[in-house]
C-alpha cells in the first residue's frame, strides 16, 4: 500500500496495491491506522486503482477506517474502483456511507 498526504488540503490518499481478503486485511489495516493517526487528515481517499479482488473482509476494513477518521472529525471517499469491486461495494451498502468518485 502506498500513501500520500496533501498537507495543504489535509487529505490522505491510500492507494491499495493488492487483493483485499482475509489474508491481507490485517497488514493493510495496521498500515492504514498508522497513516491516519500519523497525519490526522480531514479526509481519507481510498484509491482502488490497483485492486483486482475484494471480499467481505475488505468491507470490514473500510468501515473500520471510516469510523476511525470520522471519530477524528474527518470524512472518507473511494475512487477508481473497477466493475467487480464496485459490485461488492454496492451489494454491501457501504456506498451509502462512503461516497465513490471516478468509478471505472
Amino acid at each position: 500500500m502506498n500513501s500520500k498526504f496533501d498537507e495543504e488540503n489535509h487529505i490522505l490518499y491510500l492507494e491499495i496495491a493488492e487483493e483485499i481478503d482475509h489474508h491481507t486485511t490485517e497488514k493493510i489495516r495496521r498500515r492504514m491506522d498508522y497513516e491516519i493517526t500519523r497525519f490526522m487528515p480531514r479526509k481519507i481517499v481510498f484509491d482502488f486503482s490497483n485492486v483486482s479482488f475484494m471480499d467481505s473482509a475488505g468491507i470490514g476494513l473500510l468501515i473500520g477506517r471510516y469510523k476511525l477518521v470520522k471519530l477524528l472529525g474527518g470524512t472518507a471517499e473511494l475512487i477508481n474502483a473497477n466493475k467487480s469491486i464496485l459490485k461488492v461495494l454496492e451489494m454491501s451498502g457501504i456506498l451509502k456511507i462512503i461516497p465513490i468518485k471516478q468509478a471505472v
